[in-house]
């Protein structure tokens, strides 16, 4: 067996043995996977009718109400009397998915007022909008993991080359690096984002951009420190000896021995991206209306406090999403500790 080989089966053997941890990563990841097609979970169009002999799949394409016998040429309303009367006929059927409303789908038959409590047609209830909890829940989460998952994997790209370059090149260049880390860490990112929003229109581009500039650094110095120290390594300085470029030394030789902290850190830095994502949502500075967010379900429930489902449920989900991804940062701190695969 190589010795690489060896070494990665020592430590995903120490991952498993890591109960917390590993069952953690096989329910955050089944719970994505399956909010990957929410759509197909949540929504107010049918997956499948049949009317009149013919198939439609409106979860897929959008049909006017003329379509199922109605007198508009607006799309469809499948919770309308009218509509569903013509689709509950003799012969027609209409196959919806286990929750029958959308994240932005507005209840106007509820049988309390928005926000209206936990029934049999919103097993969470509603927001003040009168917008199912539960459905927003699940395209929230997915929203949140999402932004997490890609701010995190942009800013390790960005900290890998920035650091390394860093710490390779070292002298001067070092240097000067520092002296602008110093001065751009010093920057509050609240206040640019606020003017930022007051010039361009909120969106999670651009929360994303904002959050990218800013979550570098930590990751950077880490690389730069074992840059700074690699490069001072035999080997290196063979290779270097050698006549191997720069390039080739960095990725070769250097890198692969340095990303012990990138992969520590990973799931660490997802939830800070997560929490990140909600805090702004919930100061009014995040994504735009109706988009699902965490945060702005969060400060639903601030505002409605006598509405505990809303509350209750969004604050159980962001626990349960922050804890697991600790869980799990913890249980690859352990496989990836030299001195336990030693």
């Amino acid at each position: 067996m190589r010795p690489n080989h060896a070494l990665a089966r020592r430590r995903l053997a120490i991952f498993r043995a890591n109960r917390r941890g590993y069952f953690s990563a096989w329910i955050l990841l089944i719970t994505v996977l399956l909010s990957l097609f929410a759509e197909l979970i949540c929504n107010n169009r049918p997956l499948l009718v049949k009317y009149e002999g013919h198939y439609f799949v409106p979860v897929l394409v959008s049909y006017p109400e003329t379509t199922f016998g109605g007198v508009f040429d607006a799309e469809a309303d499948y919770h309308d009397p009218t509509v569903a009367a013509a689709l509950n006929g003799e012969g027609n059927w209409a196959i919806f998915p286990p929750i029958k409303f959308d994240y932005q789908y507005i209840d106007t038959r509820l049988s309390h007022p928005a926000p209206s409590p936990p029934d049999g047609e919103h097993l969470l209830g509603t927001d003040d909008r009168g917008r199912d909890v539960l459905a927003r829940l699940i395209y929230g989460f997915r929203l949140s993991v999402v932004f997490g998952v890609t701010l995190a994997i942009f800013g390790s790209i960005l900290g890998i080359v920035l650091g390394s370059i860093q710490g390779y090149m070292g002298g001067k260049f070092d240097l000067i690096c520092q002296r602008f880390i110093e001065i751009w860490s010093a920057q509050n990112d609240l206040y640019l984002l606020i003017i930022l929003s007051s010039i361009f229109d909120p969106s999670v581009g651009l929360i994303f951009l904002l959050l990218s500039l800013f979550g570098w650094m930590g990751l950077a110095a880490y690389v730069r420190a074992e840059f700074l120290r690699a490069r001072q390594y035999e080997y290196v300085q063979s290779a270097i000896a050698m006549g191997s470029s720069r390039i080739r030394v960095i990725v070769t030789h250097v890198l692969p021995n340095t990303l012990t902290p990138v992969i520590t850190f990973f799931p660490f830095r997802i939830a800070d991206g997560i929490m990140g994502l909600t805090a702004l949502d919930f100061l009014s500075l995040g994504v735009p209306p109706p988009t699902p967010s965490l945060g702005e379900l969060l400060s639903q429930g601030k505002g409605n406090l006598t509405s505990w489902w809303i509350i209750v449920s969004v604050f159980t989900v962001i626990i349960l999403l922050i804890t697991m991804l600790n869980f799990i940062g913890e249980a690859v701190q352990k496989a990836m500790d030299p001195k336990a695969v030693a």
